[in-house]
């Protein structure tokens, strides 16, 4: 759609809408008294006027038609101009229709109709000539004054086309922002969700699993349920201390000196013996085969995403098979990748319940976050047992 046919559709749409009781009041008392002052001065001029009959009847009809201009412009202005064509009390209606449909409909049916007006004025002009004035001056006033209605109204639906763009720029622009700030907000409740999984579900599972035995074992020493529970008082201590911690990384918009860039707690290989040391501590049987050459060396994006590999591995692995042993093997060096390889026998009979539910997130977000580094994520049961194999780049 090019410009002209823009505007004609913008402005059909001005000319649907109902014009207000005080615009057509107004309309109608204006040309009423134009027509009745152009009268009194052609008389003033020359009293035995000899056309006053026609001048009366043309001003009387185009009083009438004047408020057509406002529900129909191009064809009341068309109308105007053949009235104007035979008496000059029809001009004021005529140039006022003139102003308005430059003001509601295209450029070019704006010019289209003030030429007809200039050629009905010019015409009328011959054999009804304005005295103390040349033909000549005649011709330039009516071109002109036409000339300055088209320009003037073609400018204030230039002006009233802008206000409308700027309206909807804004309103789109406020629209978009609503989206973006939606998004921003779900973006960042998934983040939350995701820290929160991954911070506290590898503590809420060794603790279900020291519940797990105080239930099952109530004929177990005195010694032990007194040890089982202090571990469960403990790990519970922690698990708040680890919520807390997430939650003032969450208020606060400065990001620590022990913390990553995304704002939550750092941790490296040094943390994953402790983090053995737990599962082994809930019962489990894990064997960790550190092949590393230099761990020092890894970048530290790259160990905390090793980290979160191995914790999600063990967490896994104690929900689905907690009665089996789980092998973790750490291979890599400078230059080469840094591989994570996380194995456990399946539980006898199959997919069983686990002992903590779980929704299945963990693996998805921590696979995210492996490819966000650069690296790969695999998990898969074969060979009855199930498998969670990771790579990550290690730069020379």
């Amino acid at each position: 759609m090019n410009d002209d046919s823009y505007r004609d559709a913008e402005a059909e749409a001005d000319c649907r809408s109902a014009p207000g009781p005080v615009t057509v009041t107004t309309v109608i008392a204006g040309v009423g008294v134009m027509v009745a002052l152009t009268i009194w001065a052609r008389l003033g001029a020359r009293p035995a006027e000899p056309f006053l009959g026609l001048d009366i009847a043309a001003g009387v009809l185009s009083w009438a038609l004047a408020p057509v201009v406002l529900w129909r412009p191009v064809p009341a202005a068309l109308g105007l101009t053949l009235l104007a064509l035979v008496s000059p009390a029809a001009t004021p209606a005529a140039t006022l229709a003139a102003l308005l449909v430059a003001q509601r409909r295209g450029f070019r049916v704006a010019v289209a109709v003030g030429a007809a007006g200039i050629a009905a004025h010019a015409v009328r002009g011959v054999w009804r000539p304005i005295g103390g004035i040349s033909y000549a001056w005649w011709l330039v006033l009516i071109v002109a004054g036409y000339g300055a209605l088209v320009g003037w109204g073609a400018l204030a639906q230039a002006r009233r086309a802008l206000v409308r763009s700027l309206r909807e720029r804004a309103r789109r622009a406020e629209a978009e922002q609503g989206r973006r700030v939606a998004e921003a907000r779900m973006l960042e409740r998934t983040r939350i969700a995701r820290e929160m999984h991954d911070v506290l579900a590898h503590r809420l599972s060794l603790l279900a699993t020291y519940a797990g035995a105080l239930e099952y074992r109530p004929d177990s020493p005195p010694e032990q349920l007194s040890r089982a529970a202090g571990v469960v008082r403990a790990g519970v201590h922690q698990a708040l201390d680890e919520l807390r911690e997430v939650i003032s990384v969450l208020r606060d918009e400065d990001t620590a000196d022990d913390q990553d860039p995304e704002g939550w707690p750092q941790r490296a290989l040094a943390d994953l013996p402790r983090l053995v040391d737990e599962s082994r501590d809930a019962g489990g049987q894990v064997r960790l085969r550190d092949e590393v050459v230099d761990p020092d060396a890894l970048p530290p994006a790259a160990a905390r995403t090793a980290y979160r590999v191995v914790r999600e591995g063990l967490t896994n692995a104690r929900k689905h098979a907690a009665s089996q042993p789980v092998e973790v093997v750490l291979e890599g060096r400078p230059g080469a990748r840094f591989v994570i390889d996380i194995r456990n026998p399946l539980r006898e009979g199959g997919a069983a319940a686990p002992i903590t539910p779980g929704t299945g997130t963990g693996l998805v977000g921590l696979t995210e976050r492996v490819q966000l580094a650069g690296g790969r994520l695999d998990h898969e049961v074969t060979a009855g047992e199930f498998r969670l194999h990771a790579w990550l780049p290690w730069p020379a």
